[in-house]
């Protein structure tokens, strides 16, 4: 066995471990993050009993629509990927990118026309500062990052501009930029101005968009090749999903029926990456990375997995995984549905030095 292979094995051992102390006590403190000027930042940091010095702290980072909580730290069982981690002995930080959930939404309060909020370059900074105060917080000299589809593209643009603060890298069915053409998102497609098909339609997409529970559905259920979607997905965790989503936005109740606000920022880059235009370089990335995507990913694409291996040329390590026939939110599907080779793989790669 290779070394490796060994350390791999380690991770999967932990990850099994995870599901024999599932009922380890989640001790939880939310606090703020000063950004940039008039910007707070919202942080939730999970801890569940003796913390593993050996493991760098982990810091989530939810996708385009919906924040942070709602995403990794449901209190349904199979529905809290930052609990599952803690578990297995990392200090876990779940964070809002401005504009979303708790953090600072700028701009929201008015009419939604006008230029998409939320720009990669912004949640950069954001970015910045949350680590800068995980480091402070736990003694770590670098921190691990996973980020889920927008998430991993924003991570991956951070870890490029500051690679010594990143220990591990975890891009989650992320765009890179690698390939021209994607059905939903990409140049000619239902974003771009029928006018110019090459540019993002900004003036139809607006500022920010309102989100309803019913429409976080319709992706989930088109990826799960079942009639009955139950077999593929806990109701209880889709149910939690889209109340903590709702829940989310303090003015959700203010709208019939309730919805939640989601800058288009992230809608607006996503264009640019899936028609091929890279918006950061991986080349200068240095920390190990694991790029897992679903089978039935309906947001990244292969070619975005090929086009990083390629230009992470100073990575310390890379490991492609594709999980076959996983939906793109495999972290909240059933165990047996891709969620638990999952959380083998995330497990393991975290312990990899």
């Amino acid at each position: 066995m290779t070394t490796m292979q060994t350390v791999l094995a380690a991770g999967v051992m932990a990850a099994m471990a995870m599901v024999g102390s599932a009922q380890a006590e989640i001790r939880r403190v939310d606090f703020r993050v000063p950004g940039e000027a008039g910007i707070a930042l919202f942080v939730r940091e999970l801890v569940a009993g003796t913390i593993d010095g050996a493991l760098p702290p982990v810091l989530l980072l939810h996708g385009a629509r919906v924040p942070g909580i709602a995403s990794f730290d449901l209190p349904v069982a199979q529905g809290a990927l930052a609990a599952d981690l803690a578990r297995a002995g990392h200090r876990v930080f779940v964070m809002d990118a401005r504009g979303y959930g708790a953090s600072t939404r700028l701009g929201q309060d008015g009419p939604h026309d006008g230029a998409p909020l939320v720009r990669s370059e912004e949640v950069v900074r954001d970015i910045a500062a949350v680590v800068a105060a995980i480091r402070a917080r736990t003694g770590a000299r670098a921190v691990a990052l996973l980020g889920w589809a927008t998430g991993g593209h924003w991570l991956g643009m951070y870890a490029s501009r500051h690679p010594g603060e990143v220990s591990h890298l975890i891009l989650y069915n992320t765009l890179y930029g690698a390939h021209a053409g994607h059905p939903r998102l990409a140049a000619g497609g239902p974003l771009a101005d029928p006018r110019d098909p090459t540019r993002f339609d900004a003036a139809r997409a607006g500022a920010y968009a309102f989100n309803t529970a019913a429409s976080l559905v319709p992706s989930w259920d088109d990826s799960i090749p079942v009639a009955d979607k139950a077999q593929w997905r806990d109701p209880d965790v889709l149910a939690a999903y889209q109340r903590a989503a709702l829940a989310s936005d303090p003015t959700s109740a203010e709208r019939s029926p309730p919805s939640f606000r989601a800058p288009m920022g992230a809608i607006a880059d996503s264009f640019e990456l899936a028609s091929g235009r890279k918006l950061w370089d991986a080349a200068t990335i240095t920390a190990r990375v694991l790029i897992i995507r679903s089978g039935a990913d309906f947001w990244s694409r292969p070619e975005d997995v090929a086009g990083l291996q390629r230009d992470l040329t100073q990575a310390r390590s890379i490991r492609p995984v594709t999980i076959p026939g996983a939906t793109h939110y495999v972290h909240l599907d059933r165990p047996e549905r891709g969620r638990d080779d999952f959380l083998r793989e995330v497990a393991a790669f975290l312990r990899t030095d």
